[in-house]
C-alpha cells in the first residue's frame, strides 16, 4: 500500500512511501530521506507510483485528525510555506483522548457594565472586547471561561508574550485550580509531555499560554479567549509566518468555538471586521492627568521635578522608552559617521555594563573605539538615550531610591521577571525604567506616575502603522497609572497636539485613521511583501528582478516600491523588499506561490517593514 508523506519541517512536496500495513490520514510516521530518519505525517492514501519506493520505517503512536491537517494545508497556501513547515506547528496528540466534565465556581462579581459585555459575547460567535485600560477585561474572559467549563467544553486562553503568563497564571489557578495548564516555549520537554497527558486524560479544561498553544490537541474546545489582541507578537517573524490571531478566529470557526478578542487599543483591522463592545472607564475609581513636555527625548529638569514630587508622595514610577542599553548610536563630530556593525548595516549600541558596543540585530560585540574607525578622529558622540543611561542618572539624582532595568538585557528568564515584578508590587523598587515590555499588561498597584520618553522614534518609523503603534503604547503605558487612585503620566514629544486629541478615547483615533488609510493601507487592502536576502549583493538585485517580472503578470497587483531594505544587511546578507497590494487575496497568493521557487521570503498582512 502507498502513502504520500508530508515531511515535518522539510521544504518538500509530499513524497511517496510504501508500508505493509494499512494506514490512516493522520498517522505519524519515520521514514528515510536523504539517509536520515524523519518524522513525517500521512497526508493521502495513493496508487503504486512508476518509480521505487522506500519503505514507511514505523508507525508511531500520535497521530493528527484530519481537521487540523486540513488547517496545516490552509496555513501553507495562505502563508506561502511547504505543508512540513505547517504540520511542524501542531503537537499530535495520541489515539483516545478522553473527556471529563468539570465544573467550576468563582467568585467574580461584575458590575453592571460587565455584566453587558458578558451577555454580547454570548450573544456572538466572535467578538472583540474593547475594552479601557483597568476597566475589568480580565473579570469578564474568567466568566466566559467558567460559563464554557460548566457547558461540558474546554477553553483556551492566549497571551502575546511568556512575560504576562506568570499574573494571569496565578489569577487563572485561584480560580479554576488544577484543571489550568501553562504553555509557551520556556516550559520544559518533561513538563510539556505531562501537558499533554493530562490533556489526554481529561484533566485539564483551559490551557493558557502563547501563541504556539493554539496548536495544542485541545478536544471539545468551546472558547478562545486572545488577550492583548494589538501585540505584534502573535505574528510569528520566521516561516511559516503566521499570525496567531487571525489564525485563532479562523479555528474558532472551524471548531464551533466562541472566540473573544481583547484590547484596550484594539488593531484597525479588529475595529473595523469584528462585533464590538465598547467598555469605557476602569473598573476602580481612578483620576489621571496628562503633562506635555514639547521637548527632544531627555531627562529634563521639570520630569525629574515631578519624579521626585511622587516619590515623596511614597508613590512608585514607572518610566518608558523604546531603547535599550545606554545609547542607540555612536557617531563622529568630525566627519558625521556612525559606527554600525560590520554586518548589519545598524548603528551599535553603546552598553557601558559590558564595556562594549553590540548589535541588537546579530549580537556582533566590539570594545567601545576611542577613535573613529572613518576618519581616525577622537570627537566621537552617543545620541538617542537607552534604558541603562536613564537608570544610572536616576540613580545619581535620587541616590536614596531603588532604581531597577525591566528590558530584555535585564529580565532574561521567567524566575527573573517574576522576582522583579514581586519586588516591584512590593515597593521595594521605587522607579521602574524599561522598554515595551512595561506596556505589556503586568499589574502594578501604586504607580502614581507614568513617564514616556522617545515616543517621538516610535512615531517617526517609515511605516505605515507608526501613528497607531505610538498612539497605542502611550494608551497602554498611561494606563499603569492611577489605576486605583490618582495618577499623572509626563509625555515627553514634540508632537504633543497629536496625543492631546487621542487620550480621552482611543476610539477617536481609530475612526480618524479609517479615513486616513482609505483603500491605500489595511485593512481595506491587502498587503504582500517579498523579502530577498543573499551573501552576494548581485545575486539578491537578480532575484528581486525576477520578481518584478513575475508580478507584473499579474494585472489585479500594485507593486508599491522595490529596493533595499531599510536595514540594508543582516548578518552579513544583503537584503532587498518588494511590497504589493491588492483587493484580491488569491491572485497576491497566486502571485506568491509562483515566485517562491526563487528562494524568497513571502509575508502577507506584514507587520515590520525593514
Amino acid at each position: 500500500m502507498y502513502y504520500q508523506i508530508s515531511i515535518l519541517s522539510s521544504p518538500l512536496s509530499p513524497l511517496t512511501y510504501v508500508s505493509e500495513y494499512e494506514l490512516k490520514v493522520g498517522n505519524m510516521v519515520e521514514v528515510f530521506l536523504n539517509s536520515k530518519q524523519k518524522l513525517g505525517v500521512v497526508i493521502l492514501k495513493t496508487t503504486k507510483p512508476e518509480f521505487e519506493c522506500s519503505e514507511i520505517l514505523s508507525v508511531k503512536d500520535e497521530f493528527l485528525k484530519p481537521i487540523y491537517i486540513s488547517l496545516a494545508k490552509f496555513i501553507s497556501e495562505y502563508y506561502v510555506c511547504s505543508l512540513g513547515d505547517a504540520l511542524k506547528l501542531f503537537v499530535p496528540s495520541f489515539k483516545n483522548p478522553l473527556h471529563v466534565e468539570h465544573s467550576v465556581k468563582t467568585n467574580i462579581v461584575l458590575s453592571s457594565e460587565q455584566n453587558k459585555t458578558f451577555d454580547f459575547i454570548q450573544h456572538h460567535q466572535k467578538s472583540l472586547l474593547f475594552g479601557d485600560t483597568g476597566s475589568g477585561k480580565s473579570e469578564i474572559y474568567i466568566k466566559c471561561i467558567q460559563e464554557c467549563i460548566n457547558s461540558g467544553k474546554n477553553a483556551l486562553f492566549l497571551m502575546p508574550e511568556i512575560g504576562l503568563t506568570p499574573q494571569m497564571k496565578k489569577r487563572l489557578k485561584s480560580h479554576f485550580g488544577d484543571i489550568v495548564a501553562i504553555w509557551h516555549s520556556k516550559v520544559t520537554k518533561k513538563a510539556k509531555e505531562k501537558i499533554l497527558q493530562k490533556l489526554q486524560n481529561g484533566e485539564i479544561a483551559l490551557i493558557a499560554g502563547t501563541r504556539s498553544a493554539l496548536f495544542l490537541p485541545i478536544e471539545n474546545l468551546g472558547l478562545i479567549v486572545v488577550d492583548e489582541e494589538h501585540d505584534d507578537s502573535y505574528k510569528s517573524n520566521q516561516r511559516p509566518r503566521y499570525n496567531a490571531k487571525d489564525l485563532a478566529i479562523l479555528f474558532a470557526k472551524r471548531f464551533e468555538a466562541k472566540i473573544v478578542l481583547g484590547s484596550a487599543t484594539p488593531t484597525l483591522g479588529s475595529f473595523k471586521n469584528l462585533p464590538r463592545f465598547r467598555l469605557k472607564g476602569t473598573y476602580h475609581d481612578s483620576n489621571k492627568k496628562f503633562i506635555y513636555e514639547n521637548s527632544p527625548s531627555k531627562l529634563s529638569d521639570a520630569m525629574l521635578a515631578k519624579i521626585k514630587e511622587h516619590l515623596k508622595a511614597d508613590e512608585q514610577v514607572i518610566v518608558f522608552l523604546p531603547t535599550r542599553a545606554n545609547f542607540k548610536y555612536i557617531s563622529c563630530q568630525d566627519c558625521g559617521s556612525n559606527i554600525n556593525c560590520p554586518y548589519c548595516s545598524v548603528g551599535m549600541s553603546l552598553h557601558s555594563a559590558k564595556h562594549a558596543l553590540v548589535c541588537h540585530y546579530c549580537n556582533f560585540t566590539q570594545r567601545i573605539p576611542q577613535e573613529c574607525p572613518t576618519c581616525k578622529g577622537h570627537n566621537l558622540h552617543s545620541s538617542r538615550i537607552g534604558t541603562a543611561e536613564v537608570v544610572a542618572r536616576l540613580s545619581e539624582v535620587f541616590k536614596d531610591r531603588v532604581v531597577k532595568k525591566f528590558d530584555r538585557d535585564e529580565v532574561r528568564t521567567m524566575r527573573k521577571l517574576n522576582s522583579m515584578l514581586k519586588e516591584f508590587n512590593d515597593k521595594e523598587i521605587d522607579i521602574l525604567v524599561g522598554t515595551q515590555m512595561l506596556a505589556k499588561g503586568h499589574d502594578y498597584h501604586s504607580i502614581g506616575l507614568s513617564v514616556i520618553m522617545g515616543i517621538d522614534a516610535v512615531l517617526n518609523m517609515p511605516d505605515f502603522r507608526a501613528k497607531e503603534r505610538a498612539v497605542a503604547l502611550v494608551h497602554q503605558i498611561a494606563g499603569r497609572a492611577g489605576r486605583a487612585g490618582e495618577g499623572e503620566v509626563y509625555i515627553q514629544t514634540q508632537n504633543p497636539e497629536l496625543f492631546k486629541s487621542y487620550m480621552s478615547d482611543y476610539e477617536d483615533f481609530l475612526n480618524d485613521e479609517m479615513r486616513y488609510r482609505k483603500d491605500i493601507y489595511p485593512p481595506n487592502i491587502k498587503l504582500l511583501k517579498v523579502l530577498v536576502s543573499h551573501k552576494k549583493d548581485e545575486k539578491a538585485v537578480k532575484i528581486l528582478d525576477d520578481v518584478r517580472v513575475i508580478a507584473l503578470k499579474f494585472p489585479r497587483l500594485e507593486i508599491v516600491g522595490y529596493g533595499k531594505s531599510n536595514i540594508e544587511k543582516i548578518a552579513n546578507k544583503y537584503r532587498y523588499n518588494m511590497l504589493l497590494r491588492s483587493h484580491d487575496t488569491v491572485e497576491l497568493l497566486r502571485f506568491a506561490h509562483s515566485c517562491k521557487h526563487l528562494q524568497v521570503e513571502i509575508d502577507i498582512d506584514p507587520l515590520s517593514f525593514s
